[in-house]
């Protein structure tokens, strides 16, 4: 096969919109014990206690909650040129913006579907004040256990009309190897997991059965063990915040979830265990229909609103979506 390269180093951050920001700070600081590192502009920039970057979520007030923007980090100077050069020359529009929170500055331009992306390559180095230097020297900010403990941004989950377009958009494009697949048997897509680093996932495709555009599935943050997501599920039902799915495990990459809606109406996944992928030469996992609706895992299915439901939403009845096999988690 093809030698694998890589230009993306990995996924940076996140800028999430919300039209309830008091409300979606609290419950991204208290709930899942996001830390703030700055804030301007009606936006908050948001770290977890492993970030070596500044942030991994930018928390930005807006009329509708979806998606703000995705970036990802090159591995060097060089290969964001490379990268630049790539989307120029494939005819795909985009610009530069000016470096942000320490990040930057960033060339954006839109996936296939309309997701607004960035990538960059200069970024400053987290430096904890006094009060927030660890122990260890190895770990990036002092250790507080608060809230669900989230560490980093773990993935992004995007939906899309045609999810086989995304994927091979970011394959070709960015060098990002493909994990797993849903295929239906005319060829089209219905999930796809994507990887610039041996973890599982980091970039995510779901077909959006409503048939809209540029939509988020959801923001997913890391916890260190199983535990730690049965915690997270006790701190949001004493919290009074709706458990949509879970705990539970997930058939693609394996690992063990709980999705919530934040304030703003955004899912939030809180996330830990999944395989790591280090054989360099092996073969993406391809799911047929019917393969993935025996569903081959355990714990119970994912429920309709898994199915329907993304931000911005388009005001569609969500049991007006049908299908006959669990949608991709």
């Amino acid at each position: 096969m093809a030698e694998r390269w890589r230009d993306v180093a990995h996924i940076g951050h996140a800028e999430l919109l919300t039209p309830t920001p008091e409300a979606s700070l609290e419950y991204f600081t208290a709930l899942l014990g996001l830390t703030v590192a700055e804030e301007r502009h009606g936006s908050w920039y948001l770290r977890g206690y492993g970030d070596y970057e500044p942030y991994c979520l930018k928390l930005t007030a807006s009329v509708a909650p979806g998606l703000g923007h995705l970036a990802v980090r090159a591995w060097s100077p060089e290969a964001l040129t490379r990268r630049v050069e790539w989307l120029k020359a494939t005819g795909v529009p985009g610009g530069w913006a000016e470096p942000e929170g320490g990040k930057g500055p960033a060339y954006e331009f839109t996936d296939p579907d309309g997701h607004p992306v960035r990538i960059y390559y200069e970024t400053a180095k987290y430096v904890p004040p006094a009060a927030e230097r660890p122990a260890m020297k190895s770990s990036h900010q002092r250790y507080h256990g608060a809230g669900a403990n989230v560490r980093r941004l773990e993935h992004v989950n995007l939906m899309a009309r045609d999810v086989r377009a995304c994927r091979e958009f970011w394959a070709e494009g960015f060098g990002l190897r493909t994990f797993e697949v849903i295929r239906r048997d005319d060829g089209s897509e219905d999930g796809a997991w994507l990887s610039s680093t041996v973890q599982g996932h980091e970039v995510i495709y779901v077909r959006d059965y409503l048939g809209a555009a540029a939509r988020l599935h959801h923001l997913a943050f890391w916890v260190d063990s199983r535990e730690d997501v049965l915690r997270a599920a006790d701190l949001m039902n004493d919290a009074r915040v709706p458990i949509e799915a879970g705990p539970s495990r997930h058939i693609p990459i394996q690992g063990f979830y709980l999705y919530t809606r934040e304030p703003g109406g955004n899912r939030i996944e809180v996330c830990s265990g999944g395989y790591l992928g280090f054989d360099p030469d092996d073969d993406p996992v391809v799911w047929t229909a019917a393969e993935y609706a025996a569903k081959p895992g355990w714990g119970a299915r994912l429920p309709s609103t898994f199915r329907a439901y993304g931000t911005p939403p388009t005001g569609a009845p969500e049991e007006s979506v049908t299908s006959d096999w669990p949608a991709p988690a």
